[in-house]
């Protein structure tokens, strides 16, 4: 994405971050967001930095080759966010793992400058 046509609000950076999700893009998933950001996981230490985020996404996308998001709810308060989601991860046997839960984010130039996750992690274990 270059930096003329980067997205200017929450909404938009967030639309444009799970589609490229549910693509499975690695690469355009990290680049919604900043080289320093901080992603607030459920359970355990955050990911901070594009390194460890990136982590975390080879991970799931190894597990689950597919996946659908829909945001169905959110408030806004200027760079800031809280996104409802419903999502359905799919497994390598076609099987559907629906879950939903909670993004809140604030973005900076664009991208995500943190986000914090809500949902629940057992929800989703392959």
């Amino acid at each position: 994405m270059s930096e003329t046509t980067r997205p200017d609000t929450p909404r938009a950076v967030a639309e444009s971050y799970w589609k490229k999700e549910c693509e499975r893009d690695l690469d355009a998933v990290l680049d919604h967001y900043e080289a320093d950001a901080v992603v607030y996981p459920p359970a355990g230490p955050p990911f901070v930095g594009r390194e460890q985020i990136a982590d975390f996404y080879r991970d799931e996308m190894a597990d689950y080759p597919g996946l659908e998001v829909e945001i169905v709810h959110e408030v806004r308060n200027g760079d800031e966010a809280a996104f409802e989601w419903e999502a359905v991860l799919i497994d390598h046997d076609g099987g559907r793992h629906p879950f939903r839960g909670v993004n809140i984010v604030k973005i900076r130039n664009g991208r995500f400058e943190w986000v914090r996750a809500y949902f629940d992690p057992t929800s989703i274990t392959p």
